[in-house]
């Protein structure tokens, strides 16, 4: 099948790549004319036969609303737009109505899989109306990893993004797990190889991960982080995760405890430390350390 592809950076790029290597037609647009194809919406859009596949694949917010927009006044009824950024699930609803109206169909994609999704294929959650999904079916054939997991049609219109999201404040409590285990091995005189501790966790034991590994890659290239600096961000769906759960009144202790551990980080001399501190030494006198 053809298939317009807007954004071409890290992620956009690579899935271009897979789809041509799937044996389909990808007609790729950025505003970095190195990487384009083409060199407008427009002339992306005159080169696709319909039913038209257009998926977007830009930062959330502003970027995704405005590409939305100018492909609503572009393409013809009958044709879909894919939203494969990461935009939050309430924004799905909002394009999916205004596309909507045009007679245009909307499909909004989850997609996990970072720099490898090239060769290992990405991990995709979708939603939408069935009759649009199935435009974009090959596609999502071709993205998806070998085998008969790692893509699914999580429900309405929002819920690709909805899943994706949780996915992602899964993986933020995940990564602090590790994060603090490494610290504490790395504090004690007793454990004298941090690094092969956690290589040693990369069989046979149940915490064994994808992300397992990635620390242990990350600890071949610098075996004590000496030079990194403890400074983590966070893309917004941790916050979106949290605000969801607080909408549903579901508890998420872990999850949350790892967002706020990434805004710990942005805070070289902690002011809430600063308050902690001066306590202490008003009602048990102890010791606190001054600039």
């Amino acid at each position: 099948m053809e298939l317009g592809l807007v954004g071409l950076g890290k992620m956009g790029g690579n899935m271009r790549e897979r789809i041509r290597r799937a044996g389909h037609t990808v007609i790729g647009y950025d505003r970095n004319a190195d990487l384009a194809d083409v060199h407008s919406l427009e002339e992306l859009v005159g080169k696709l036969s319909g039913p038209r596949v257009v998926w977007v694949m830009v930062p959330a917010g502003a970027p995704t609303q405005s590409t939305i927009d100018r492909l609503a006044e572009l393409l013809q009824p009958g044709d879909v737009v894919v939203d494969g950024g990461n935009s939050r699930w309430t924004d799905d609803e909002k394009h999916a109505e205004e596309l909507a109206a045009k007679g245009i169909g909307f499909v909004d994609c989850g997609v996990s899989g970072g720099v490898w999704g090239l060769e290992n294929g990405y991990a995709l959650m979708y939603g939408g109306d069935a009759e649009n999904v199935a435009k974009v079916q090959p596609v999502f054939d071709a993205l998806k990893p070998e085998g008969d997991f790692g893509a699914v049609h999580a429900g309405k219109v929002g819920a690709g993004h909805f899943a994706k999201m949780v996915h992602n404040g899964i993986e933020y409590a995940m990564m602090q797990a590790y994060a603090e285990g490494w610290e504490l091995l790395e504090k004690v005189d007793s454990v004298t190889d941090v690094r092969e501790v956690f290589r040693s966790w990369q069989e046979g034991t149940v915490i064994r991960s994808w992300l397992l590994d990635l620390a242990v890659n990350a600890l071949d290239e610098d075996e004590h982080l000496e030079g990194l600096r403890g400074y983590a961000q966070d893309s917004g769906e941790g916050r979106w995760t949290v605000e969801a759960a607080i909408d549903n009144a579901v508890p998420l202790p872990a999850i949350t405890a790892s967002l706020f551990a990434r805004f710990a980080s942005r805070q070289e001399d902690s002011p809430q430390m600063k308050m902690i501190a001066a306590l202490r030494n008003q009602f048990g006198g102890h010791a606190v350390e001054k600039k």
